[in-house]
């Protein structure tokens, strides 16, 4: 497979990263194991995981994948893997923010004391003693995040500071307790703050943005695509089959047994709404026309963007996982890739 540059760093990941949220909820700790093996065997070095997963994430099953990472890392050649994590942002239980999240650490903050109990965790709950990209989950300040388009400035007088996180993280770099840091949800005015940050006062630079990216929604090429490629902080994005919808199992109002939006009705908002059904029949005729896989055809859109690092890949069987992998000898010609923004253009965001 196909190896990335991780951006200014000598490390080198595979074009599809193995995501992890389901594990814990809807995967059992063998079949996490069993996807763990499959994607090492295909040439996959690049695990990405959460403190808060499983998703949906809840008190009960928060740290479980993470735990079924370690078992299964503790008898693997830990340098042949390279390992990403988040620490939880900010949310209500904290002066204000959105809710959730009062089961870790009473409400995740972005300042020293969580930071550094949030990476012990993970280091124990993961069997090792680094993270090779440690990552923010969002952002500590109010942002227009997890299918908001619309921004509205509401400053918090307590929120950490970007260049306080920044030295945290910067302590934990020089312990030998993580190699990298990345963002995740974050804003083209956040990731260029963190990297004047880095610059003025000489700590880490980031290498990563994971944010969603997917053919219901291409907002980051608005901004910060021109980032990635510039500053080389590439993006790692999330959601590329946005939530399973691209895939098509979803249309007409299907509702396949045990898929996440049918078991977890919450998670439908983000992801369901008749604009995006309708963009997904029209990709679909490109799939039918070309031949193409659609599940395939919309994971290599995203894999083949040249500010694409490593394309977030997640399954609950390995028939899907197998599916979502072979999806990088899928090739997308210039007719196929003309008429996918042809749709675009009508059918721009349905899913942000």
């Amino acid at each position: 497979m196909k190896k990335n540059k991780l951006g200014k760093t000598d490390i080198m990941v595979s074009e599809i990263c193995l995501g992890t949220m389901t594990w814990g909820q809807q995967n059992s700790e063998k079949e996490a194991h069993d996807q763990l093996s499959y994607a090492i065997e295909k040439g996959i070095n690049f695990i990405d995981t959460a403190e808060m997963y499983a998703v949906p994430p809840k008190k009960e099953t928060a740290g479980l994948t993470e735990t079924y990472i370690g078992s299964w890392l503790k008898n693997q050649d830990r340098s042949k893997v390279i390992l990403a994590t988040k620490i939880s942002g900010r949310t209500s239980n904290a002066s204000s923010g959105p809710p959730g999240l009062n089961w870790i650490r009473n409400g995740p903050r972005l300042n020293k004391e969580h930071i550094f109990e949030a990476i012990n965790d993970s280091l124990r709950r993961l069997n090792t003693d680094y993270i090779d990209l440690y990552q923010l989950h969002w952002p500590e300040r109010n942002v227009n995040n997890f299918g908001q388009l619309g921004y509205k400035h509401t400053p918090r007088e307590d929120d950490i500071k970007i260049e306080t996180t920044l030295e945290t993280l910067s302590e934990a770099v020089n312990k030998g307790l993580i190699k990298y840091v990345g963002l995740s949800n974050e804003t083209p005015w956040g990731v260029m703050k963190f990297l004047a940050a880095a610059e003025q006062y000489k700590l880490p630079r980031i290498v990563t943005i994971q944010n969603p990216y997917s053919l219901l929604n291409r907002s980051y090429e608005v901004g910060l695509s021109e980032i990635s490629i510039n500053e080389e902080v590439g993006l790692i994005p999330y959601s590329p089959l946005a939530g399973g919808v691209l895939s098509g199992k979803y249309l007409n109002g299907n509702k396949p047994e045990n898929a996440r939006m049918t078991l977890f009705e919450r998670m439908r908002s983000r992801y369901s709404s008749q604009h995006a059904e309708n963009a997904v029949l029209e990709y679909q005729k490109i799939a039918k026309k070309y031949d193409l896989n659609l599940t395939q055809m919309a994971i290599n859109f995203v894999t083949q963007q040249n500010f694409v690092t490593s394309n977030i890949i997640g399954a609950t069987s390995l028939k899907q996982l197998e599916e979502n992998i072979d999806s990088v000898s899928c090739h997308l010609n210039e007719e196929v890739i003309k008429e996918i923004n042809e749709v675009h253009k009508i059918y721009t965001y349905p899913c942000p």
